[in-house]
């Protein structure tokens, strides 16, 4: 099991057992991260810890246990095991993405736990004659192949929603944890499953008045930010023309040419996140690169696929294999990569996935009731508060797959999965409201970002949004706006008659006056040109059609369309080869 999650030569690893107790525990780690150097042990032995992620504790909490007689280092993560000892909630005050596994041999109990988001993914098996845990699915797999079967509903919601829902997985009898869970054990046999958190108590907090949000959303991200910035490790800050990292740099006031900055961008031009990354990183005096997919990501497509599926255990798309390949390099410049993820999703209630229906006769009548009775699932989860289907559903749900990928790679942090940052979301006014994607110049974001840099406030964002550009500035938005919509119609959303349209004057070679505008990667080229072969060996092959869920006939047709350029199937060729990838590495006889 141990091996099967040590994907790359830098990787710490170790096990641990307590016989007596039934108890055994292997883990992997990048090495000099948070959680290298396991396991934790108390001062007279009989407590063990197991941690796996990071935590960010208020300030002095390690000298504090110092302070009190423990057997503390700092820094490092040795003050967890004391805090268990001495808090009888434990986990619940722990703050970050996390999962572990404590064990008290003084009385014959071991407590599995996550963090309250579930963000820290632990997979789980219960057989007749013990319960299997692992933090990948495929460490599971490796000692019981036996699980190595497809689970329809599971796979019909990938299809519909890009995710397994309801902390399910794609394998029959492979569960996932859920968010603030806390399992106890006695005598090796699971005596409860409870949890030390419900979302409902920052639900019942109550909305704030605008003022009041604003005060208390500042308080909480400034005095909070700092802890993420902690240890010993180099890092790096990867900027985008977002509001997220620009609210990260407007507050963190780092030396100057101390933070390296960069961004991903793309072979055709420099994209909008990269002209307005560079630009901040210029005025807050740091160093700046940007990370190009093009053609040698191109030549390696194939490699990167085939890992993202594999290292995600199937959660990942195959377009998420340039995410992979970009964090590889960004692991060559600082081990541990800050973000703005999550930002959007928490404080503005981004919906980052909905259910969509495939294109029609590419998969059975059969398997799509699957893709039918995810639409009605998703539905479903989007019912009551919206800041808590964000962070409890669409984050452990939906956006692990890329999580998963990036901390194969380096450690990633970010700030607005913070326990005080979310709770506080709660009581934003009308917090209950899911927005769009754009921001008015005066709401919280952008205020922040003016009261720790009025200079950072002033540059647009990608989307022209922001920034003081006097009579110009509609004009700014209304081409920033068409570009992006005409991008996004161009790669992915290019309707079938527009296609035929863009075939007919290929030699022209339109797309270079839309594409690598605000995107980086151009998946509907991409198939159609320097992945063709790819594209055609691996869903034109005889085993591949013969999956009992396609239609034939109809992906033969579908691919060489989207080949010969005058359809475009971009999406149903993202699920196509995931689908294919996950059965070759997974449930295909060896």
């Amino acid at each position: 099991m141990v091996k099967s999650l040590s994907h790359e030569s830098s990787y710490s690893t170790g096990i641990w057992a307590d016989e007596s107790a039934g108890i055994y525990l292997g883990w992997s780690a990048l090495g000099g991260s948070f959680s290298d150097g396991m396991p934790l042990h108390n001062e007279h032995g009989d407590i063990t810890l197991v941690f796996s992620g990071e935590e960010y504790p208020e300030p002095g909490t390690a000298q504090k246990l110092k302070e009190r007689g423990h057997a503390v280092e700092i820094p490092g993560p040795s003050y967890l095991v004391h805090l268990a000892e001495e808090a009888p909630n434990f986990p619940a005050g722990l703050n970050g993405r996390f999962h572990g596994v404590l064990a008290d041999k003084s009385r014959g109990t071991a407590s599995l736990f996550n963090d309250r988001y579930g963000m820290h993914r632990v997979y789980y098996y219960e057989s007749k004659d013990a319960f299997y845990f692992a933090a990948e699915a495929k460490a599971l797999l490796a000692v019981r192949p036996e699980l190595r079967k497809v689970d329809g509903q599971a796979l019909g919601e990938f299809v519909a929603c890009g995710c397994v829902l309801e902390n399910r997985t794609i394998f029959q009898g492979i569960h996932i944890l859920p968010p603030a869970s806390l399992w106890r054990f006695e005598n090796a046999t699971l005596r409860n499953k409870g949890k030390y958190f419900d979302p409902a108590e920052w639900e019942r907090q109550g909305t704030l008045e605008p003022d009041a949000y604003y005060r208390q959303l500042r308080e909480v991200f400034t005095a909070n930010l700092p802890r993420y910035f902690d240890g010993q490790q180099p890092m790096a800050v990867s900027l985008t023309g977002g509001l997220d990292t620009r609210m990260i740099m407007a507050w963190w006031k780092a030396a100057p040419e101390s933070l390296p900055c960069y961004t991903f961008g793309g072979p055709y031009r420099d994209c909008q996140d990269v002209v307005i990354a560079r630009r901040i990183a210029k005025l807050c005096g740091q160093p700046f690169q940007v990370i190009q997919v093009g053609d040698e990501f191109l030549r390696r497509f194939a490699h990167y696929a085939e890992r993202a599926v594999y290292l995600s255990d199937g959660c990942a798309a195959v377009n998420r294999a340039a995410d992979l390949y970009t964090n590889e390099i960004a692991a060559t410049i600082a081990p541990i990569r800050m973000t703005g993820n999550y930002g959007s999703e928490i404080l503005r209630r981004l919906r980052a996935f909905k259910a969509n229906m495939p294109t029609p006769d590419v998969f059975t009548p059969e398997f799509l009731t699957h893709v039918e009775a995810a639409k009605n699932k998703y539905a479903a989860a989007l019912s009551g508060h919206a800041v808590s289907f964000t962070a409890f559903r669409q984050a452990p749900w939906y956006q692990y797959s890329l999580l998963s990928l990036e901390q194969t790679q380096l450690t990633v942090r970010s700030p607005y999965l913070d326990n005080d940052v979310v709770r506080t979301a709660f009581r934003a006014p009308n917090s209950e409201i899911p927005k769009n994607d754009m921001f008015e110049d005066n709401d919280d974001c952008s205020r922040l970002i003016a009261d720790g840099n009025q200079a950072l406030q002033k540059i647009r964002t990608d989307r022209g949004l922001g920034g003081n550009h006097g009579w110009t500035t509609p004009i700014v938005r209304a081409i920033l706006e068409f570009t992006f919509r005409a991008e996004y119609a161009y790669d992915y959303g290019m309707p079938q008659w527009l296609a035929r349209v863009d075939h007919a004057f290929k030699p022209l070679h339109l797309e270079r006056q839309f594409l690598g505008r605000h995107k980086f990667c151009h998946y509907r080229i991409w198939y159609r040109d320097a992945l063709a072969e790819y594209v055609r060996e691996i869903l034109l092959d005889r085993h591949s059609l013969a999956r009992p869920y396609v239609q034939p006939k109809v992906i033969e047709t579908l691919v060489r369309r989207h080949l010969r350029g005058d359809a475009n199937h971009t999406s149903d060729i993202h699920r196509l080869l995931t689908l294919e990838l996950v059965h070759r590495r997974f449930f295909d006889p060896k």
